[in-house]
């Protein structure tokens, strides 16, 4: 993939940062939008989640969320013995 431009930005006391607006523009970020996050040793991404694959959204998913499907009696049952 080319790189199609590329800008400075600051990141806030709380940890936040701008898209300039171009950059929002090529990417079609829109406002309100969520976003994914990818870590890599040497980069990090930003892409719309439209981009993720569905298998990969479980991996955004908060404790929380998860806790709702996970903390029952069968699942407490199916993973006893192991």
């Amino acid at each position: 993939m080319p790189l199609l431009e590329m800008k400075t930005g600051t990141i806030t006391r709380k940890g936040q940062i701008s898209i300039p607006k171009r950059i929002r523009d090529i990417e079609d970020f829109k406002e309100g939008e969520k976003i994914a996050i990818l870590a890599y040793d040497d980069r990090i991404e930003l892409r719309s989640m439209k981009q993720i694959d569905e298998r990969m959204h479980t991996a955004f998913a908060s404790e929380k969320v998860l806790a709702k499907d996970w903390n029952t009696k069968e699942e407490d049952e199916a993973w006893k013995n192991l």
